[in-house]
C-alpha cells in the first residue's frame, strides 16, 4: 500500500503519524472510549521538554525536526524496537539515527556506511584493562582501531547495524558506557587530565567529574535539551582542561583574604563557551564550593531546557540565551531555581591562575609523588590501531600504575611511572611507531573525523593534517618548538580550530566558472586558552587543500625569522605583531610569493 503514495504523500502521512504519537503522549487526544481524562500537563521524566516544547509552539513557534523526534517517541523507550531493526542489518531512518545517539551511535553514512559509538569517560581516566577491553571491541564489532577525542574521550568506527547492541553490550562488561554521549544531551565529563598527580593543582578534579557524570546519568530529565551542552572541571595544574570552550567551566581558584566569603579553593563559575560560534566561556564573577558544584550546574541547565530555543538548531546552544538575556538575567533565574543567592568574589581577590604548560601532555614531567611521572603519547591526529591500543595498556599495566588518562589534545598519558622505568616506556613506545618526544608539529596536531566519516565535514581533515606535518618536517628543519596546528571539517569545529596556534576550518574552494569545487580550508592564527584564552584571526580564506602545508610553512618561517627569543611562542608572537603582520610576513616567503 505504502507504494501507491507519492514522495509528498509519504512525509505528510509520515508526519501526521508523528502528530498523533505526539497529542497521545501529551494527553492530546483521547486513546478510545472510557479513556482517562487527559493530565493537567505533562508527566514524567519528559515533562520539562514538553512544557518548554508547547511554550514554544503557543508562542507561534515551529518546533525543529529533532524536537518533533523526541516528542513522538523517547529514544530511552523505543530502545528494543531500535535493537530489533539494527539486527536485521537495516540502516536507521534520519529519526531513529537521532534517537540511537542517546546511546552514543552514530550512523555516519555515507561517509562510512555503519555506526560510530562514542563512550563516555568521566575526567578520561580508564583502567588499563578498560582500554584493552575497547580494543577487543573495536576488533569484534568495529573497524580495528580508536579514536582519542578532543573530550578526552574515546570513538569507535565502522561498526555495523547488527553490531550496534553487541557493542554496547561490550562495554557495560567492562564498566563502561556509552548513554547520552550523542544528541541533545550532556556529553563526556571532562577534568584534568593529570589530576591527584599534578604538583601544582589546586583541587582534584576526579570525585568532580565522576560525581557529575553519575548524577547526569541517574536523572532522565537531563536527557534532551535544546542542544548538546558541555560542562568542564579544571583543577588549577598544569595541563590546560580547555573549560572556557564548554558552557558550563567549573575553574579551581584561590579566594584570597578580605573577599566576601572564606578564603581557600573555590570553584569559578564561567559560561557560554562554544569555540566553534567564536565564543570562548566568560567568567561570571560567582564562585562555588566544590560539592555545590553539581546542585549548580544542574540549575544552570534547567534554566536552558526551559529557555533554549527549539526552533532552530543553529541557535540552539546556551551562547545564545546569554546573549539575548544578558548574564544578570540568566543567574538571577539559576539561583530562582537554587532557591538562593550565589557567591560574588571581585576579581582583586582572586588569586592569578598558574601558568601551565602547552604540552605537559607529551613527555616525561615529574609527578606530586616523588620518584613518579607522567609520560604523555603524541597520537598524530588521535588514531591507534587496537594492537597498539592493547600494547600501550600493558605498558601502563608493567611500567606504571595502570591508568590510561586521556586529553583534550587527543592523546593520552601514562601516569605513576618510577624513575626507574621510564626509559623503557620510551623505548617500547617508539617500537609501536608512536613517540613520547614534545617537539615540532605532530605533537599540537589536532583533527576532527573530517570526510573520511563525517557527512558534515568539507575536508579530509585527519589526512590532511599528516600530510601538512610530513611537510613541515621536510621543509622546516630549525622548527625548535612544539607548535598547536588544529584542523576542523566544518563549523562544529570539533578540533576547536579558533583556540589553535593555526587553525584550519574545512571549506569548499571554488576553481572554475562552472562552479566546480576541490577541498580547502579558511586559516585562522592566534587562538589561545588557559591563561592566555583568545579565538583566532582568520588571515586566509577558502585556501586549496593542496597550497595548505606551504601556507603552514610560510608563517612557521615567518614566526621563526621575526620572534624576540626561543622563549616567544607562536601566540605571543601573534599577539605582539598581529595577525595581519603574520600574514604579510608569510606571503612575503619565497614559497608563497612564486605560488602567487
Amino acid at each position: 500500500m505504502a507504494d501507491d503514495f507519492n514522495a509528498e504523500q509519504r512525509r505528510y502521512l509520515e508526519g501526521f503519524a508523528a502528530g498523533i504519537g505526539a497529542a497521545r503522549m501529551t494527553g492530546g487526544l483521547a486513546l478510545g472510549p472510557g479513556a482517562p481524562a487527559a493530565p493537567a500537563e505533562p508527566t514524567g521524566p519528559d515533562a520539562p521538554h514538553i512544557k518548554a516544547q508547547d511554550a514554544t509552539v503557543k508562542a507561534g513557534g515551529k518546533l525543529c525536526e529533532q524536537e518533533k523526534w523526541k516528542r513522538a517517541e523517547s529514544p530511552f523507550e523505543g530502545h528494543n524496537r531500535l535493537i530489533a531493526e539494527a539486527a536485521t542489518g537495516k540502516a536507521p531512518k534520519p529519526e531513529d539515527n537521532f534517537r540511537w545517539r542517546y546511546h552514543g551511535m552514530f550512523w555516519v553514512a555515507p561517509n562510512q556506511v555503519s555506526y560510530m559509538c562514542r563512550l563516555r569517560i568521566p575526567n578520561g581516566i580508564l583502567h588499563h584493562w578498560q582500554f584493552a577491553g575497547v580494543a577487543d571491541l573495536a576488533d569484534a564489532h568495529g573497524g580495528g582501531y580508536v579514536h582519542v577525542t578532543t573530550r578526552a574521550n574515546l570513538q569507535v568506527r565502522e561498526i555495523a547495524p547488527e553490531h550496534a547492541q553487541p557493542f554496547l553490550d561490550g562495554l557495560t562488561d567492562i564498566g563502561l558506557t556509552a548513554r547520552g554521549a550523542g544528541a541533545d544531551n550532556i556529553r563526556n565529563v571532562t577534568g584534568s587530565s593529570t589530576a591527584g598527580i599534578d604538583a601544582q593543582e589546586l583541587l582534584d578534579t576526579r570525585p568532580l567529574a565522576k560525581s557529575w557524570h553519575t548524577w547526569i546519568l541517574n536523572d532522565r530529565t537531563l536527557y534532551g535539551l535544546p542542544r548538546k551542552f558541555n560542562v568542564a572541571f579544571d583543577g588549577g595544574g598544569v595541563m590546560p582542561t580547555l573549560e572556557e570552550t564548554n558552557d558550563i567551566g567549573f575553574q579551581a581558584v584561590e579566594v584570597l583574604d578580605g573577599a566576601a566569603v572564606a578564603p581557600g579553593v573555590w570553584m569559578r563559575l564561567v559560561l557560554g563557551g562554544i569555540s566553534g560560534h567564536r565564543d570562548l566561556a566568560r567568567d561570571t564573577g560567582i564562585v562555588v564550593r566544590p560539592g555545590d558544584c553539581n546542585a549548580v550546574a544542574d540549575a544552570i541547565i534547567r534554566v536552558f531546557i526551559e529557555n533554549g530555543d527549539r526552533t532552530n538548531r543553529n541557535k540552539a546552544r546556551m551562547k545564545y540565551v546569554l546573549d539575548a538575556w544578558g548574564f544578570d538575567k540568566y543567574l538571577a533565574a539559576v539561583e530562582d531555581k537554587l532557591g538562593r543567592r550565589l557567591d560574588r568574589v571581585a576579581p582583586e581577590h582572586v588569586a592569578p591562575r598558574r601558568a601551565t604548560d602547552r604540552f605537559a601532555h607529551v613527555g616525561v614531567h615529574a609527578q606530586a609523588q616523588p620518584g613518579l611521572n607522567w609520560v604523555g603519547v603524541v597520537l598524530p591526529v588521535g588514531k591507534m590501531t587496537s594492537d597498539q591500543v592493547r600494547a600501550l595498556a600493558a605498558i601502563a599495566r608493567e611500567c606504571g600504575d595502570g591508568q590510561i588518562r586521556l586529553t583534550v589534545w587527543q592523546n593520552f598519558i601514562m601516569s605513576g611511572v618510577p624513575d626507574a622505568r621510564v626509559a623503557e616506556v620510551e623505548s617500547r613506545v617508539e617500537a609501536l611507531g608512536l613517540t613520547t618526544k614534545a617537539a615540532g608539529i605532530r605533537s599540537g596536531l589536532v583533527a576532527c573525523t573530517g570526510s573520511r566519516g563525517c557527512k558534515f565535514a568539507a575536508a579530509d581533515t585527519k589526512g590532511h593534517a599528516l600530510v601538512i606535518a610530513e611537510h613541515v618536517e621536510r621543509t622546516v628543519r630549525d622548527l625548535d618548538v612544539p607548535v598547536n596546528v588544529h584542523l576542523t571539517g566544518c563549523h562544529h569545529s570539533c578540533a576547536q580550530h579558533y583556540i589553535g596556534d593555526i587553525g584550519l576550518i574545512g571549506a569548499k574552494v571554488v576553481v572554475s566558472e562552472e562552479g566546480d569545487t576541490v577541498e580547502g580550508y579558511d586559516i585562522v592564527v592566534g587562538g589561545g586558552f588557559a591563561e592566555n584564552p583568545k579565538i583566532g584571526t582568520e588571515i586566509w580564506k577558502a585556501v586549496k587543500a593542496e597550497d595548505c602545508p606551504g601556507r603552514v610553512e610560510a608563517l612557521l618561517r615567518a614566526y621563526l625569522a621575526r620572534r624576540e627569543s626561543p622563549a616567544e611562542s607562536f601566540q605571543h608572537f601573534t599577539a605582539r605583531a598581529g595577525a595581519e603582520a603574520l600574514r604579510d610576513a608569510a606571503e612575503a616567503q619565497p614559497a608563497l610569493k612564486a605560488a602567487a
